[in-house]
């Protein structure tokens, strides 16, 4: 089982407000607490499939111009999802999974490219993106508990596709047992880890009583056991992989 990241943006910055100003409200952090952001996703090696754990922009995808003082800036283009994807050393027909932590462009903009992928992802994002056709699998989370969360659907050996909504209605989390520990890749739970940490949620959500509980669960789980935390807008995520740094609360 091998992990790598799929990166195309990087050296971009979000504040703190921004950041960690989901519950009690922006104007209780400091703007100028910045920290470093990226964007990146991931891609599953078992040896026998390939899977994708989100999919960027599609091609030539312009991203907003740095604008010093935003709350987010994505950072400067590293490559488009595709050519970033192929540079790994494989091919669109080769991936057999699409699994989408949740519904928006920089994680699902680019299912178009995979024709062959079987594609799961949350129900209510799966209709809000008007997803379907046989390939598509609106995730039913069958499969019972895994550790503390609740709802898990197994994807293959050690891949698990887990309910975790907050984030968006349909939001998902995707946990890889490998190399004896836990490989979270968990879409925009948080957007830093600096955020994980502090135990705060960002001012994005489309139910913010779930996102709690999300990261309630998340932080538990990670508590208990040895996690590699892969996030997709810090550069935390992918040198957590690279180093298989286990996050530490």
């Amino acid at each position: 089982m091998e992990i790598k990241a799929i990166r195309m943006f990087d050296h971009g910055f979000m504040n703190q407000p921004f950041a960690f100003g989901g519950e009690e409200g922006k104007e209780n952090f400091d703007e100028q607490i910045i920290y470093r952001s990226s964007l990146q996703n991931y891609l599953i090696d078992t040896g026998s499939e390939v899977i994708l754990v989100d999919t960027g922009f599609q091609n030539d995808f312009k991203a907003p111009e740095k604008q010093l003082g935003a709350p987010l800036y994505m950072g400067e283009k590293v490559n488009d999802y595709m050519v970033a994807f192929a540079q790994l050393g494989y091919r669109p027909e080769q991936v057999t999974k699409i699994l989408v932590t949740h519904k928006h462009p920089d994680h699902a903009a680019a299912l178009g490219y995979f024709s062959k992928a079987k594609i799961y992802i949350g129900a209510e994002d799966a209709d809000a993106l008007n997803l379907n056709g046989d390939n598509i699998v609106r995730a039913d989370y069958s499969d019972g508990a895994y550790h503390n969360f609740p709802k898990s659907q197994r994807i293959a050996e050690g891949i698990y596709f887990i309910e975790a909504r907050g984030h968006t209605k349909g939001n998902s989390i995707v946990v890889v047992e490998a190399d004896g520990l836990y490989y979270l890749i968990h879409g925009d739970v948080t957007y830093c880890d600096a955020a994980l940490k502090a135990n705060k949620l960002s001012i994005v959500f489309e139910d913010i009583a779930a996102a709690r509980t999300t990261l309630n669960q998340v932080r538990e789980f990670i508590s208990n056991n040895p996690t590699v935390y892969l996030s997709t807008h810090c550069p935390e995520g992918y040198e957590n992989l690279q180093m298989k740094r286990v996050m530490k609360l």
